[in-house]
Order: structure tokens, then C-alpha cells, then sequence
């Protein structure tokens, strides 16, 4: 592995601030590191050219005093996020050849930071999965294999492409999106870190929607402090978003300078699910310890309608997609599959473009909004939806933070669990909970299986309240002293 690409962000930041590498030299590291994990599937297009370009371009401003919080950092960015002149595919088939004419606002403020992008990375189609399978582009394997055997693991999903391409060293960090956990259940299956801010921290315009009240973009990256300087240069107010929040973006990096003494952190009995795999239970035990230990104070508490809130989640979130893929028709971008008339060229491009996930969910999307049922279901899961979020508030008047699993197994086989569209929802257990309810939440790695596959922890704060998170975080991964590599990288 090259030197350069085993930096974390933080000290590729600081070796380009003293000028012992240039931002030309990092990220021709990085383009040759893209390159060698194409057996991952981890890119569904690589951008070489353009991102030593834009190295270039960051040297220079650099040289005149204008280095920005990411100057210089090459980083991959998931291809849900729209960018300017660059195939945007959403890993769908019906985005065939489409090269938006504007910048999701997200990625423009990374490069008005100074980052670099070193290309798109793969994804569940539309967002829609938690193992990075449904993608048009295949499957991503994660660099991580089980001891003694090496059949290829899934990444998670649906962010499992930029977890797979971080975890790899081929990036120094990510961008993900966070509808139900798909950038924490690959975060914690890779072996990185993965940070959904809270809902409307980050613009969510210019990214390819699958359920507008749900999803929001967040960094992936190898430590804490990583994804701290990520969220600064993300997070802000965007007046083209109406969910966007007008509130100034603290500087997260700061957060992590104090400690954690005195702090509560709140333990859920919820999420003790019966048949929950023994090593995560003592992996959340472990967890507590640490926390303990570091000078926090440990409370039960209760959250009653978690065990509702994937059923719930399993209705908005397709209802919502069931009418934001509505606008795939074949006539203004992407894929065209032509037909005898108008409707019949609608069909048989939707039919083609596509895949059986994306079907399935708008499938019942539609059905849940149908006349007849929408007060039964969607109305119902709304108000559920405003319980679960109720649950959260009246905890955190007493606690200031919730620790909890991140996933309910370690990475699984690629193919385990496609015929069961039930077990594979239930990756998101223990993730879906803050997504409905709009907080914050990340994941930690802390510890490894017994077969040597990575763990994470997961933290969820109040609203907007992303420096405590991250303070708890890196005490955390401070305790957790988690340093372990994909065995990918000794055999690149």
C-alpha cells in the first residue's frame, strides 16, 4: 500500500499544510489506489483527469494563502449526488447517459473547500437496499474477509461503494446518504466511521431522491476527526431546499477537544432483540464499560415504539418513493425504451430501467397511497412516525446521548440473504429508529467478530446536536483503539 494512501484525512490535511506533499502527488496516489480495488466493483466511473485537474487547481491556490477546510483531499463521492458533466446514475439502469447540467449543493461546497473528486462510487439502486446488491453496475464486495474463508462479503448499503472505497484506502473519505441507515450499516460492516447528521443539516438539493423526508447526506471516513472536517465543509443552509435549516454550522473538529465527564448516555432496552448474536451484546456491553470509564454517567432508559418504527419506516419510505420515481418516464433524460405510443414507451422503459428492489418498494408505495388503504397505512405510519420521534425527545431530557448497535450481525455473504426481502430489512434495525425521528446519529468501529470481521457501535444525539455526538464519538473510538485492516490492502 502506498504511503500516501494510508493517511487518514486529518493527516493528509496537515502533511499538505506544511507543504511536505502537494495535493498533485496525493491524489496520484489515490487515482492508482482507484484503480487497484476495481475487483472491489466499488466506482461505477472513475474521474482521473479530472481529478488531477482539480489537485492542480487546488496546488496553485494553495501557493496564494486560499486553502479551503478540504483543500487539496481527494475523496470519492457516492453516485446519488448529482455532478456537474459527470454520469450521475443513481446505480440505476434508467440513468442511462446522464450527465446533469448543475452541481448538487453538497458536492459544490466540497469543492469550493478545496476536495478533490476522484470519482463516483456504486450504490443500491435509488438507495434501496442495505448490501449494495441491487445496483445496476453489480455487486460491491467488501475488502474485509471472514478468517479462513474468502467468500466475498457485502459491503452494506446503500452507501456500500463509498464504505467499500474507504475502507480500501482508495479514498481519504466518502460521501454517503442516510434514508435508513445506509451510511451507518456500511460504515459499521467496513470498518469505518459513517455520520448521518441530523435531518436538514445538509442540503439535500441536486441529490437523486428516493424518500424526501428521510434522506440526508453525511461523510464516511477512516476516524471521528475525519468525518468532523467532512460535515464542516458539507453542512449549511441552502435556500433551493425547504427542508434546509438556517442555522449557523459550529466547527465540529473543535467539538472533539473536550471530554466526555459528566456526560449521560442512554441505553435502550428495546434494542435488545431476542436472538441478537451474543458478540453484539457484549460488543454494546463494551461499549458501556468504555464510557464508564472515560467519566460518563450510564441510564436505562426506554424508547417503546422502536419495534415500530421499521414496519413504519417500510411505508413512508416507499410511499415516498412510489412519487419521486414517478418523473421516470423515458422523455427528458436517461434511459428510452421506445414503444408503440406514448404509455406503451412509459411501460416498457420503466419495466427495463428498473431493478426487482425498486419495483418491489414502488410496488407498495403505491398500493399504501392507494384510495382505501392511505388512512390505513400512510396516515397510520405518520402518526406512529411522530410517537417514535416523541420517544427520542422526552429520553433525551434526561440523557444526552444513545448508544446502541449498529447492525445486528457483522458483513454477510454476497447472496445470503437476496431471496428473503424480510432479513435483509432487518439490517436497518437498529438505524431506522433516528432516521424517523430526523437526529443525528454515527458509527464507530469497536471491536471484531469471531471470524474477524469489523463492529461498529452507534451513537444518536438531539436534534442538531452533532458536536456532542461528536465528542461521545471519539472517546469512544479512543477506548476502542480500533486499528485493524481489510486484508484487501496487504494483498493489493
Amino acid at each position: 500500500m502506498d504511503e500516501l494512501t494510508g493517511l487518514d484525512l486529518s493527516a493528509a490535511r496537515d502533511l499538505l499544510a506544511k507543504g511536505e506533499v502537494s495535493s498533485k502527488e496525493l491524489t496520484e496516489a489515490h487515482v492508482a489506489a482507484v484503480a487497484a480495488v476495481r475487483p472491489l466493483n466499488a466506482f461505477i466511473t472513475e474521474t482521473p483527469d479530472k481529478a488531477i485537474e482539480m489537485a492542480e487547481a487546488s496546488d496553485a491556490r494553495r501557493a496564494k494563502g486560499e486553502a479551503g477546510v478540504m483543500e487539496g483531499l481527494p475523496i470519492a463521492i457516492k453516485d446519488l449526488y448529482c455532478t456537474e458533466g459527470v454520469l450521475t446514475t443513481a446505480g440505476s439502469h434508467i440513468l442511462d447517459g446522464f450527465h446533469p447540467p448543475y452541481e448538487s449543493t453538497v458536492t459544490a461546497k466540497l469543492w469550493q473547500a478545496g476536495a478533490v473528486m476522484l470519482g463516483k462510487t456504486n450504490m443500491d439502486e435509488f438507495a434501496m437496499g442495505s448490501s449494495n446488491m441491487t445496483s445496476y453496475y453489480g455487486a460491491v464486495e467488501n475488502p474485509w474477509r471472514r478468517a479462513g474463508d474468502n467468500r466475498p462479503l457485502v459491503p452494506g448499503g446503500s452507501s456500500g461503494g463509498s464504505g467499500a472505497a474507504v475502507a480500501a484506502r482508495a479514498a481519504l473519505g466518502a460521501t454517503g446518504t442516510d434514508t435508513g441507515g445506509s451510511i451507518r450499516q456500511p460504515a459499521s460492516f467496513c470498518g469505518i466511521v459513517g455520520m448521518k447528521p441530523t435531518y436538514g443539516r445538509c442540503s439535500r438539493w441536486g441529490l437523486v431522491a428516493f424518500a424526501s423526508s428521510l434522506d440526508q447526506a453525511g461523510p464516511m471516513t477512516r476516524s471521528v476527526r475525519d468525518a468532523a472536517i467532512m460535515l464542516t465543509a458539507m453542512a449549511g443552509h441552502d435556500p433551493r431546499d425547504s427542508t434546509s435549516v438556517d442555522r449557523p454550522v459550529p466547527d465540529y473538529e473543535a467539538a472533539l477537544a473536550g471530554d466526555v465527564r459528566g456526560l449521560k448516555v442512554g441505553i435502550p432496552k428495546e434494542y435488545r432483540l431476542d436472538g441478537m448474536p451474543a458478540e453484539i451484546e457484549a460488543l454494546w456491553q463494551q461499549g458501556v464499560d468504555w464510557l464508564k470509564a472515560a467519566g460518563a454517567e450510564v441510564h436505562d432508559i426506554s424508547l417503546p415504539h422502536t419495534r415500530y418504527a421499521l414496519p413504519t419506516y417500510y411505508i413512508v419510505a416507499p410511499a415516498e418513493a412510489s412519487s419521486n420515481l414517478a418523473r421516470y418516464d423515458g422523455v427528458r433524460y436517461g434511459l428510452r425504451v421506445p414503444g408503440e405510443d406514448l404509455t406503451d414507451m412509459y411501460e416498457a422503459t420503466r419495466g427495463e430501467g428498473f431493478g426487482a428492489e425498486v419495483k418491489r418498494r414502488v410496488l407498495i408505495g403505491t398500493y399504501v397511497l392507494s384510495a382505501g388503504y392511505y388512512d390505513a397505512y400512510y396516515n397510520k405510519a405518520r402518526r406512529v412516525r411522530t410517537l417514535i420521534l416523541k420517544d427520542f425527545t422526552d429520553a433525551f431530557e434526561t440523557v444526552d446521548v444513545v448508544l446502541t448497535p449498529t447492525a445486528p450481525s457483522a458483513a454477510f455473504a454476497i447472496g445470503e440473504k437476496m431471496d428473503d426481502p424480510i432479513a435483509m430489512y432487518l439490517n436497518d434495525v437498529f438505524t431506522v429508529p433516528a432516521s424517523m425521528a430526523g437526529l443525528p446519529g454515527i458509527s464507530v468501529p469497536a471491536g471484531l467478530s469471531e471470524d474477524g470481521l469489523p463492529l461498529g457501535l452507534q451513537l444518536i444525539g438531539r436534534a442538531f446536536d452533532e458536536e456532542t455526538v461528536f465528542r461521545v464519538a471519539g472517546a469512544l473510538e479512543s477506548a476502542a483503539g480500533f486499528d485493524s485492516e481489510p486484508p484487501f490492502i496487504a494483498g493489493r
